[in-house]
């Protein structure tokens, strides 16, 4: 971001980036909120100090399976569902996220992903499903075969686990890719490895899952907010 604020701080119009995910989750009705934190993770714990949450950290940077890892002990109790988001992806809707959780819960389905369609799907990871429209697996883009990068049906990002099956899983979960990284999409392979089905929903507003990484995305995200009146 060509800045010494954490990406996750920057706004959206007056609010921090990662604020507004987490106050996303509140409206939603999640029981606890638990954010991942890394780089200058104190300027991060300052801004959320007046939220509901409670704050784990990933003093590595090994991936987001491996951030996810980082909260085993925290939930070490917790039976239920647990939903995956993002602080640099704040334009995700209640409502959306509402139907995510409502096809997981209807299909009794161990993991649900979300996926868009992208015109140009550089930098995100493919969504491969088979002939019958089912997921067969989930694909990196550094990974990726040449065919596979002409999909344009993407992985978000955000997903929703019964809690047992994500914690049994990580573990589970290697580094064997172009990366050397543990990667959170590696658990629904390993689902789909024991021939239970991942549902997937997938949303027309390929935006409201679009994170930020440079100042023009920034910019282009407060345009979007502004213009279209986005209250989260």
């Amino acid at each position: 971001m060509d800045s010494d604020l954490p990406k996750v701080l920057h706004p959206i119009g007056e609010l921090p980036m990662i604020t507004r995910v987490v106050q996303t989750a509140q409206e939603l009705g999640a029981s606890r909120i638990i954010p991942v934190l890394g780089y200058k993770h104190e300027l991060v714990q300052s801004a959320l100090k007046d939220e509901p949450v409670e704050c784990v950290l990933q003093l590595q940077q090994l991936g987001t399976a491996h951030a996810v890892m980082q909260c085993r002990e925290t939930l070490h109790n917790f039976n239920g569902n647990i939903l995956i988001l993002y602080g640099d992806v704040p334009l995700i809707t209640v409502e959306t996220l509402a139907k995510l959780i409502s096809l997981h819960d209807e299909q009794d389905s161990l993991g649900t992903i979300l996926t868009a369609d992208l015109s140009d799907p550089k930098g995100y990871g493919r969504v491969i499903r088979d002939e019958n429209g089912n997921l067969s697996k989930i694909v990196e883009e550094k990974d990726a075969t040449e065919g596979e990068r002409a999909v344009q049906e993407i992985n978000s990002g955000i997903y929703v686990f019964k809690s047992w099956t994500l914690f049994n899983l990580l573990p589970m979960v290697g580094n064997n890719n172009s990366q050397k990284e543990y990667y959170l999409p590696d658990v629904l392979n390993l689902i789909l490895e024991k021939n239970e089905k991942v549902a997937i929903e997938k949303i027309n507003n390929s935006f409201e899952i679009q994170g930020v990484n440079n100042p023009e995305q920034l910019k282009e995200m407060n345009d979007y907010y502004e213009k279209n009146s986005i209250h989260i």
